[in-house]
């Protein structure tokens, strides 16, 4: 084995192609069979048997820089040092064997922020992929810099996990001290996107800025809201406004300054994707540039099939921010006007819309809810709660209450207005009632943005304590309190106590940390 005494990857960046184009990434994807192009001009390419990440197969190095700063857990899973150093030099030893590519990249758009990032793979889809989704400095920038975090990519290498202390043959390990991650085992390539994210996420709160799991815009007089929200939500889609300036789809940070965007590109779920719902998305899966991921493509025509969910529902487009007309072209905002938690609710308790306090928005934050359905996975047949602490559990190396802390001062020094928006099921739970009409979404996020709900009349919801607006323009009444949606009153008395209940159980891991104010917020509160 390399000895990291004489450092292989010196020998690796010698004979590695640099910071190569688009086109030519495209050309060693295609000759190396490792894509195809799809009409229009997009890569289409395959992760394999990862179509997701492998939450439980990250781990961060138990060391000084994180022993009293990381929160512990199935997901932020210690590695001893030493461990890491032989998976490290096995990294090298098989990259040694390849011929890499290595693109010189960088994490946030506000320079003061920015982390200089270098990616090193021996696959071209996935150089291609990390060209898209992080920010592009300039040839003279790339030349000169040096990178704050090194990415050593061997999506092939499978370790026997006994020697280095894994869980599996995948692994993602993260080396603050060290400022590597390494990645072996899985092809799927959000796992890079989101290891850089979680560097941000444990180094900046120590510079006083918010790292987010959200996606933001802006207004022409630069109003800014947030969109936090998991995975099927429409955090993406309630973002990608034409009337609106697109910052950025995913991850952002707060500063004292204003907002700014991770990243230079987005990573969109295409499963089921229509032109006439969602057209701005829609056109980049045309465009040379796109990365497809795991989305079927006809081997003759070349046409794209996003109804075709034989490879995973997980299906991705990755694509630059530019792709979309009306992106930010600087990716930095000012202080957000309005905060956006979104929630797909399936045991339709939620109303379409809340405004929430300072104390309401820390605790449901801090609760990160949305649900499963029944047919998303297998033995699932109710509706079934997801908590993800700050929208994006797997990626906050630090406790959860260090972000809330951040979130509170943000809100209350430049006061934004929080709200709740369930984008889930009304009339019933999934099954009984129906999903909740993107028309009326839209038009609850209209009169968020353009100042119309902020000056409605609103009554405390008489179950779930919220406090819910008697009107808004574009939805029915009928679908503001959800009670009153549901043909049988008292079932929804009964769900809603069921998911009051499953609130506070998870909530109570919290409570310890946060003040009585805070604790006593939840639903039913």
């Amino acid at each position: 084995m390399t000895s990291l005494t004489v450092s292989p990857i010196d020998t690796i960046l010698r004979t590695a192609v640099h910071d190569a184009p688009v086109p030519v990434l495209y050309e060693h994807a295609l000759r190396s069979g490792a894509g195809q192009l799809a009409l229009g001009g997009s890569l289409a390419v395959s992760t394999g048997s990862h179509t997701g990440r492998s939450p439980l197969d990250r781990f961060i190095v138990d060391q000084a820089a994180t022993h009293d700063t990381v929160d512990w857990n199935d997901i932020n899973r210690p590695l001893a040092q030493d461990a890491a150093d032989r998976l490290s030099d096995a990294v090298a030893a098989y990259l040694l064997e390849r011929s890499c590519y290595v693109q010189n990249l960088g994490a946030g758009a506000d320079r003061t922020y920015r982390l200089p990032i270098r990616v090193v793979t021996p696959s071209p889809w996935h150089a291609l992929f990390a060209e898209t989704m992080f920010i592009r400095p300039d040839a003279a920038t790339r030349a000169a810099q040096t990178p704050a975090f090194t990415v050593l990519h061997a999506p092939e290498f499978e370790p026997d996990p006994a020697s280095y202390g894994l869980r599996s043959s995948t692994f993602i390990v993260v080396d603050f001290e060290r400022k590597t991650i390494l990645i072996g085992g899985t092809e799927y390539a959000g796992e890079i996107k989101k290891s850089i994210f979680s560097v941000m996420n444990f180094l900046l709160p120590e510079r006083n800025v918010l790292p987010m799991h959200c996606s933001c815009n802006a207004g022409k007089d630069d109003d800014v809201a947030l969109f936090f929200g998991l995975s099927g939500t429409g955090k993406t889609t309630l973002s990608a406004d034409p009337n609106r300036i697109l910052i950025g789809d995913d991850e952002h940070g707060w500063t004292a300054d204003g907002v700014f965007n991770f990243e230079g590109g987005c990573y969109a779920k295409v499963i089921d994707l229509r032109q006439e719902s969602e057209p701005e998305i829609y056109a980049t899966t045309r465009m040379f540039g796109t990365v497809l991921e795991n989305v079927v493509v006809d081997p003759e025509t070349r046409i794209i099939d996003f109804d075709d969910d034989r490879f995973t529902q997980n299906t991705r487009a990755a694509y630059p921010l530019s792709s979309i007309p009306n992106a930010s072209e600087s990716g930095v905002a000012g202080h957000p006007t309005n905060v956006i938690m979104l929630t797909a609710d399936a045991f339709g308790v939620l109303p379409p819309v809340a405004r929430l306090t300072t104390d309401q928005a820390l605790y449901y934050f801090l609760s990160g809810y949305t649900s499963k359905v029944a047919g998303t996975e297998i033995g699932v047949t109710d509706p079934e709660a997801t908590f993800s602490a700050g929208f994006g559990a797997p990626f906050l190396p630090r406790r959860p209450t260090d972000y809330a802390e951040l979130l509170a001062s943000y809100l209350e020094t430049y006061g934004a207005q929080a709200w709740l928006v369930n984008t889930g099921w009304t009339g019933g739970p999934y099954g009984t009632g129906h999903r909740m009409p993107i028309d009326a979404t839209r038009a609850v996020i209209t009169a968020i943005l353009n100042g119309t709900l902020s000056e409605a009349s609103f009554v405390a919801d008489p179950v779930i304590g919220l406090s819910i607006p008697r009107h808004c323009p574009g939805v029915p009444d009928e679908l503001l309190a959800p009670r009153d949606s549901w043909n049988d009153p008292a079932a929804y008395d009964a769900m809603a106590a069921r998911l009051i209940a499953m609130f506070a159980e998870n909530f109570q891991q919290f409570v310890p940390h946060v003040s009585a104010g805070v604790a006593a917020s939840g639903p039913g509160s």
